[in-house]
């Protein structure tokens, strides 16, 4: 049993990991989703994606999420006109981020629900640790 509960530990500790890397990514393209780039047609912020894996644990024998890789998302960047903007083109476009707010803001709220998922999975585990052991000593 008590294998089984350090397993469980081990699988809910990974994804806590993996969705705290993930909440990174989301918090990085809200944070540049106005970034535009230095000079004159230069490109902005571009992006950032995260991809999970199950890799096998062998001291447990359970499959953990891991971070697979952290890319870049390849959608066309926003253009708007606005012919003052340091970054404009000699037409007077600007090339705008192409980070999507509401895209963003529906990742976080995923992130934050299974971070909250794999951390209740964590307390339970706790408790019924401290369970077993009480009967142990018993």
């Amino acid at each position: 049993m008590l294998d089984s509960l350090q397993a469980s530990l081990t699988v809910a500790s990974s994804g806590l990991e993996s969705q705290s890397t993930r909440m990174r990514i989301v918090s990085e393209n809200l944070a540049n989703a106005t970034s535009t780039g230095r000079v004159a047609g230069a490109d902005p912020y571009q992006r950032k994606t995260i991809t999970f894996d199950a890799a096998m644990d062998r001291a447990s024998g359970a499959q953990l999420a891991k971070v697979k890789e952290i890319g870049v998302d390849t959608t066309p960047y926003r253009v708007e006109y606005d012919p003052g903007h340091p970054a404009a083109d000699k037409a007077g476009y600007v090339k705008l981020p192409n980070v999507n707010m509401m895209i963003e803001m529906a990742d976080m709220r995923e992130v934050n629900r299974s971070y909250e998922a794999n951390l209740q999975v964590v307390k339970q585990v706790r408790s019924m640790l401290g369970m077993t052991i009480d009967l142990l000593r018993s």
